[in-house]
């Protein structure tokens, strides 16, 4: 029987043994003496004899036995050798009574690399054993910015409070968000129970992504696509849960796991499609169901007051073809409900628009697919769902430069509202448009999210005269800090400001969804689609007031064109931030990816961006769901 299985075995070292050398790749085991000869370790831990993962059991101390295995643990010398002997002694006594003398590890990186008993891992891995009792000594690395090591710490609190080893996550902040969704403080200690509970929720979560392919993904471990998991089923009603059940809860959102598992999850479409498909050409269209769900009544937000005109406009350009009512829903309440029911009654969009609906959207567009679902947000890496915003940018760059041409001052105000996704762009768009026309412009940076929000007296104290503001219209008075307004002793007056047409978005985007483009948009599958509309689709427009000397209006006009058909980009040529290093070079232009996601402030900006902490209560749950990197403490990010 041993000689059988060794011949198994090195069968299966011989097979990763290729595999690895075709690919150009080390096929031995990889050695943790040659790993640290670049790592300063400030210290060892003695953890005891503990259960170890079998599966983290990757490489040996030193090179003493590197070449006697593959890269698997499979044994590579041939049957007849000592080494081959002992392997199948091993191998008998294991099948007869089981191996009980623990090996000895070294833990580094939340990885083990084996002492003494190597051939005594490489059968436990033969038989499939799971766990593998082991005396083990972690080597601790110096914390330094390298993200692993920066993630390894977070696993060493974890582990400290729940000795549990076999949790694997590749993105900072996760431990933490875990401790969120069990319902465990970040120092709280785990008890036996709760250990148990969560062992037997893992096996069973584990057997179901193992059943759906989810070893096959690269990128992530299946305990990152259970964080996300557990953002979409709660904790408390999926501990329970067998195998099977939680299998079915996974198809239902794992074209959503297998985007996250992408090096480049977001794709983002800049332009309409404008192409009809065959099949389109010969199909008459149909009247289409459109609905609009609010988070609150128009009359209470000056965002959702522009999105009901958008409805409105809708309701008119197609003449009867569309119809289109809106809906309320509460984020994490009833929104799912309401979503399920608007499907269930045959709409055939859906348009969310708070950015808080997406983990309802998620839930919820898998099981209706003849129902397309978009949420008005950005970034967002979700393929079951769309979603869509506008290059406020552009316009804010033509504010900037209106700015500059009429201050008498180099200083010039800008307050933002949330530190997101989309909003960095428009900061640093006005900034470059000021010193176009004034290179010794300063831009001071407020935010009006933050819970000592700046009054205008703040900038009447500095002598600041020209400040860009918000661009949303309210319902309910007139606003004359609209967009850039002009600011004195004597009061407010508005100079110009950007508008957002979301009337001629959700046209354009409904007759290239009557064009039969919704699967012809995207060019790879599986990933999500940001629609990022701006002055080239009409969607966005600069209303010039008549202080503006006719001059600057046909300078801001030129402009405007020139930036709708492409011939001028706005984030191209050398650019440096406000620490001074280089984001741009020489005859470069950024991507419009690299323009979404900008999370640094551009040269002569004077302020910073706030932490989470700094912000008011309510603006803290958005930002949560979309707010940059820095904003956010370790763990504080939702993942949908």
């Amino acid at each position: 029987m041993a000689y059988d299985d060794y011949l198994k075995a090195q069968k299966l070292a011989l097979k990763a043994y290729k595999s690895k050398t075709l690919q150009g790749s080390y096929p031995y085991l990889p050695v943790l003496d040659e790993i640290l000869s670049h790592v300063h370790i400030e210290r060892e831990e003695n953890l005891g004899t503990i259960n170890i993962p079998a599966k983290q059991v990757i490489g040996t101390s030193s090179a003493g036995r590197t070449q006697a295995f593959a890269c698997n643990f499979m044994p590579l010398l041939n049957y007849g050798s000592e080494f081959s002997v002992k392997w199948s002694l091993l191998y008998d006594a294991q099948i007869q009574e089981g191996i009980h003398t623990p090996i000895k590890v070294y833990e580094f990186l939340n990885k083990y690399y084996v002492v003494e008993g190597n051939k005594r891992t490489s059968v436990l891995k033969y038989v499939g054993s799971p766990t593998i009792p082991a005396e083990v000594i972690r080597k601790v690395p110096r914390l330094t910015d390298d993200p692993d090591i920066q993630i390894y710490y977070e696993f060493m609190d974890f582990y400290r409070n729940s000795k549990i080893n076999y949790v694997v996550f590749t993105r900072k902040g996760s431990y933490q968000k875990l401790c969120q969704y069990v319902g465990k403080g970040e120092d709280e200690q785990w008890s036996e129970d709760d250990c148990m509970n969560f062992s037997s929720f893992h096996v069973a979560f584990y057997n179901a992504y193992k059943a759906m392919g989810g070893n096959e993904l690269k990128g992530m471990t299946e305990d990152d696509a259970m964080l996300f998991y557990l953002s979409l089923y709660p904790y408390s009603e999926s501990m329970e849960k067998l195998s099977g059940e939680i299998k079915k809860d996974l198809a239902k959102i794992w074209q959503e796991i297998v985007t996250l598992a992408e090096d480049e999850p977001v794709e983002l479409l800049t332009v309409p499609n404008t192409e009809t498909s065959m099949i389109k050409k010969m199909q008459s269209p149909k009247v289409h169901k459109v609905a609009f769900v609010y988070d609150v009544k128009p009359s209470e937000s000056d965002w959702i007051y522009g999105q009901e005109m958008g409805r409105k406009h809708i309701i008119d350009a197609f003449h009867g073809d569309i119809d289109a009512k809106a809906f309320i829903a509460k984020p994490y309440e009833d929104d799912e409900e309401i979503l399920r029911k608007l499907c269930e009654e045959g709409y055939d969009i859906i348009f969310a628009i708070a950015p808080m609906f997406v983990r309802a959207c998620i839930k919820i567009a898998p099981l209706y697919p003849n129902t397309k679902i978009l949420n008005c947000s950005l970034n967002s890496p979700h393929a079951s769902i769309r979603t869509y915003g506008i290059r406020i940018y552009e316009g804010k760059f033509l504010l900037g430069m209106i700015a500059a041409s009429l201050s008498e001052q180099d200083d010039i105000g800008y307050l933002a509202d949330y530190p997101i996704y989309g909003v960095i762009p428009g900061i640093n768009a006005f900034a470059l448009g000021a010193r176009m026309i004034n290179p010794r412009a300063r831009i001071h940076l407020q935010w009006s999210t933050m819970q000592d929000c700046p009054s205008d007296q703040y900038f009447l104290d500095r002598g600041i005269s020209f400040i860009s503001s918000q661009n949303m219209i309210s319902p309910t008075k007139e606003d004359r800090t609209l967009g850039l307004y002009h600011l004195s002793d004597k009061g407010t007056r508005n100079v110009a400001t950007t508008v957002y047409q979301w009337g001629a978005f959700y046209e354009e985007l409904i007759n290239s969804i009557m064009r039969g483009s919704w699967k012809t948009d995207s060019t790879k599958e599986p990933k999500a689609l940001n629609y990022w509309w701006g002055l080239s689709a009409n969607v966005l427009d600069v209303i010039l007031g008549s202080s503006i000397p006719e001059n600057t209006c046909r300078l801001i006009r030129f402009l405007k064109s020139s930036i709708a058909n492409g011939s001028f980009t706005i984030f191209s040529g050398i650019l440096y931030d406000n620490e001074h290093t280089m984001r741009c070079g020489e005859n470069e232009a950024l991507t419009p990816e690299d323009v979404m996601m900008m999370d640094w402030l551009i040269e002569g900006i004077e302020g910073e961006i706030p932490t989470i902490d700094q912000l008011s209560d309510h603006a803290k749950d958005l930002v949560r769901l979309r707010g940059l990197k820095q904003t956010l403490s370790e763990g504080e990010r939702q993942l949908v």
